[in-house]
């Protein structure tokens, strides 16, 4: 296929540039910030189904489409909504629910990314793809990576390694080391990023990836395309922030697009109590995240249902991060803790139908409390993002295949003996 036509665009410097050697960043910058891809085509053309992920090429930065992928499914709420006394609650849900056509079989809208991300690489590529990740993220690009001959090394915690389930076995250009136990999605960054200093290694660049804000980004253009408009509401759990990101970057190509309103969707974020450093900043009106103390945070992730939201270093201060996405779109921070994330996912089951990961659990308590504070206006189109779900019916119907981890490592581990030991594994 012809690759997407897109440039480069610094936020920091303004200036533009082609897209080659796997950018992350523009060189030579000021000060950090993002990069963001500029698309030839300004108004989309949806494609169908059949195309998976890649019926929104024209707004993602790939050179090829990869097999396996499917869109998110956006639908009016009849169930909840009417619980809460919404008049427009549409649902974004990316996850396994066959009869709602979701078919993303990791069960997590993190699929958006991987297949983004790996479309935009050079399937000539010599290096091997590293990506770090509390889990879901893993098991999506395991996926993604095994299915498409992609060499992959992932870098998990060890207590988080239980959720790389699969429906069949991942392939051995697939490779999981993991950081010892009472670690956590920060110090899997931290072993991630030792390995990336290895020659034969690249990293995939997390939230600096256009690739992959833009794949997160797929979420509202499915709610635009099915709602024939912008929200006015954007609901979703957050660790790093990306997916409010990339929430926003795609609102401000639909106001471009023209077809779809120009207002900007309030981005109503949330945490999970008592791992709060997002919430804790924008309440503080600070552009940087507050200082944390190491073991007060691990003792923080280790409390909380949604280990996915463990970001200790989230996207949060760059220029074009989440401060900027949300000074510029408007909403909130929203805390909510684990017992209110059970009320939501039995509320959502038994009004909606489906079982929820726990992060989207997160979410959905969010838009509880928002409602009952009144925070959002009954009849507000409102999004929510089911960032995960189904997993435990795709559990029933699937015999389970577990990614074993190929090392082990220490916390803080000797660069040297990581190198000596990833040498091995391809």
């Amino acid at each position: 296929m012809t690759k997407t036509s897109y440039h480069l665009k610094s936020l920091v410097s303004g200036k533009t540039f082609d897209d080659k050697d796997w950018m992350l960043e523009a060189p030579n910058e000021s000060q950090p910030g993002f990069i963001r891809a500029i698309y030839d085509k300004k108004q989309i053309d949806f494609k169908s189904n059949d195309f998976g992920i890649y019926k929104y090429s024209d707004w993602l930065p790939v050179h090829r489409h990869l097999k396996g992928s499917a869109p998110p499914v956006t639908y009016k709420s009849e169930g909840l909504a009417k619980e809460l006394g919404l008049k427009n609650l549409y649902i974004t849900f990316s996850g396994y629910w066959p009869e709602k056509g979701g078919m993303m079989k990791t069960c997590s809208f993190k699929e958006t990314e991987a297949y983004s991300v790996c479309g935009r690489m050079n399937s000539q590529s010599d290096k091997i793809l590293v990506v770090a990740s509390a889990g879901n993220t893993a098991r999506a690009f395991a996926r993604v990576c095994s299915d498409n001959n992609i060499p992959l090394l992932l870098t998990v915690p060890e207590d988080n390694i239980d959720v790389l389930w699969f429906d069949s076995p991942i392939n051995d250009n697939v490779r999981l080391i993991v950081s010892e136990k009472g670690s956590d999605y920060f110090d899997a960054i931290h072993l991630s990023n030792i390995a990336c200093r290895h020659p034969g290694f690249f990293p995939e660049g997390g939230a600096k990836n256009v690739a992959r804000r833009d794949g997160m980004g797929t979420t509202v253009l499915s709610a635009a395309e099915f709602i024939g408009k912008i929200p006015d509401y954007y609901f979703q759990a957050i660790g790093s922030g990306t997916g409010a990101i990339a929430a926003w970057e795609a609102n401000l190509r639909l106001i471009q697009d023209g077809r779809f309103g120009k207002n900007k969707m309030k981005l109503m974020v949330s945490q999970n109590y008592p791992f709060t450093p997002i919430f804790d900043a924008w309440k503080a009106g600070s552009r940087n995240i507050l200082a944390m103390d190491d073991e007060i945070a691990r003792k923080q992730v280790a409390e909380i249902s949604a280990k996915v939201l463990s970001n200790r270093k989230p996207p949060y201060s760059l220029i074009g991060g989440l401060f900027d996405a949300m000074t510029d779109a408007g909403g909130d921070v929203i805390i909510c803790n684990n017992e209110e994330a059970i009320i939501a996912n039995d509320l959502f089951e038994k009004f909606e139908g489906i079982d929820l990961h726990p992060a989207a659990a997160i979410a959905t308590a969010s838009l509880i409390q928002a409602v009952s504070e009144n925070m959002v206006e009954k009849n507000a189109v409102i999004m929510l993002n089911i960032t995960g779900g189904g997993e435990e019916k795709f559990k029933k119907e699937n015999r389970l295949h577990y990614l074993k981890p190929s090392l082990f490592f220490k916390i803080d581990p000797d660069p040297e003996e990581v190198f000596e030991n990833i040498e091995t594994l391809f």
